[in-house]
């Protein structure tokens, strides 16, 4: 099976965006090739109160839930969620100075990108 190419960003929790610091709590991965959009996150609430203990935990948990929501195309999380696969990749990692953001962009090759989200999940979030 040759390599896809496949495009990913890291999901952050910015609980003070005029201190840019950040804790990463998911990442979303897009393969064109094999139709795949999906994003894995984990609030670790101990982590987060590292940051900021005034950070609304539930209001958080509801926008990552919106994310994986949007990835999959589920018909009740909006209008954003009906949009094609690459339209809703493109304005998931959209740069915003909220409280929820994403990293840049970043490319790779894979032939499972299943697989290859779990090894970035575990690698960058855990």
């Amino acid at each position: 099976m040759p390599d896809h190419l496949f495009e990913y960003a890291v999901i952050r929790i910015v609980p003070r965006v005029e201190r840019e610091e950040f804790l990463n709590v998911g990442v979303i991965l897009y393969c064109a090739k094999e139709h795949f959009l999906q994003a894995k996150v984990c609030l670790i609430e101990e982590r987060l109160a590292a940051f900021c203990m005034e950070t609304d935990k539930a209001e958080l948990k509801q926008h990552l839930d919106a994310i994986q929501r949007i990835c999959v195309g589920d018909s009740g999380a909006g209008p954003i969620a009906k949009l094609d696969i690459a339209a809703r990749f493109r304005w998931l990692t959209a740069t915003r100075s909220t409280v929820v953001q994403t990293s840049k962009v970043h490319p790779g090759f894979c032939k499972n990108p299943g697989q290859t989200l779990a090894k970035l999940y575990t690698r960058l979030v855990l």
